[in-house]
């Protein structure tokens, strides 16, 4: 699915690149009280033929304590992981 963002420079292969879009996935959760999450920030460009997508940087980042908590009592639960993945990088989300 993924969001997004407000564009962010990324450097990456020795050039600055615009990163505009963020994808994640649960990598693991306990369902108790931790969850790991895989994010990707990528550059998407659309044209007539479709959108491109270049993944620019991607990697991990838990949730745990009360911040899962509210997490799991959110009624968006997906959108709630983009917004704390977000926070966490310091990133705009785009909902």
């Amino acid at each position: 699915m993924g969001y997004s963002i407000q564009p962010v420079q990324i450097w990456t292969n020795g050039q600055a690149s615009e990163g505009n879009f963020i994808d994640a996935s649960i990598v693991n959760d306990n369902l108790s009280n931790y969850a790991q999450f895989y994010w990707a920030i990528s550059n998407v460009t659309t044209s007539p033929d479709g959108d491109t997508k270049q993944t620019l940087a991607q990697g991990n980042t838990t949730i745990s304590g009360a911040d899962y908590t509210a997490w799991g009592e959110s009624q968006d639960v997906n959108l709630a992981a983009y917004q704390y993945i977000c926070s966490q990088l310091n990133l705009t989300l785009i909902p």
